[in-house]
């Protein structure tokens, strides 16, 4: 692979990262719109099963109401048969093939809208097993990302309070040293302050003749002398 077939390559990978990254941040608010959109297409197939219900059940009264008149005619057939009237008997026995033609289509619809209803009735309760668990996920994953967020503030502002703890402590140590260092110089100075004073009582007290003075090398000779006998 040549040079600029490898940087086509990567400013694809990079496109191709970017909207990742834009899709992950959106994740929860897509899935939020894909669960309303999966309850809309629910309710639409909620209306959808109550239709076809409704004509299975007029399918379904007309089958009985057909079924009626088919009894009801076969009982007209018997008595003109009973009076004697083939021919009406006949007639009557026309209008009966007639209702149970009719009879045996509206059963095929009845039928028909019953399976159609069952299909449906079955995929509708799919769908809404489907989409609880769709928001029990979802709600699973928004708890999570609350924990993960206050986790990250958390490490975030532990993070940001150890770096400004350690600054704290930092600047304490070098206020220690400070007055350590201060302290140090005014102990000095008393010390150096009462070597002046202690100094300047000894003079005056040999002014007055009330301490002795130091020693010279003389007094240790004369005292030499003396210690030898001579």
């Amino acid at each position: 692979m040549n040079i600029w077939a490898k940087i086509v390559t990567a400013l694809r990978g990079g496109v191709n990262e970017a909207g990742e990254a834009v899709v992950d941040s959106q994740a929860l608010r897509i899935l939020d719109q894909e669960i309303r959109d999966a309850d809309d297409e629910l309710k639409v197939a909620k209306d959808n099963l109550a239709a076809i219900m409704a004509k299975q059940k007029v399918a379904e009264e007309k089958v009985g109401q057909l079924k009626d008149k088919v009894k009801e005619h076969e009982d007209y057939a018997i008595q003109a048969l009973d009076k004697g009237d083939e021919k009406l008997a006949a007639e009557v026995a026309e209008k009966i093939a007639d209702f149970e033609n009719q009879l045996g289509n509206e059963k095929e619809v009845a039928k028909g809208y019953e399976k159609t209803a069952e299909q449906m009735r079955a995929a509708v309760k799919q769908a809404e097993r489907n989409i609880k668990r769709l928001k029990q996920q979802a709600d699973s994953v928004k708890a999570t990302e609350s924990v993960i967020k206050a986790q990250a503030a958390v490490a975030e502002r532990h993070s940001g309070s150890n770096s400004r703890m350690k600054t704290a402590m930092e600047s304490l140590e070098r206020i220690k040293e400070k007055q350590a260092h201060k302290s140090a110089q005014m102990e000095a100075a008393r010390e150096l302050a009462n070597e002046d004073d202690a100094g300047s009582l000894q003079q005056k007290l040999e002014e007055a003749g009330i301490a002795p003075s130091g020693k010279s090398a003389n007094d240790v000779l004369e005292r030499l002398k003396k210690k030898a006998g001579k």
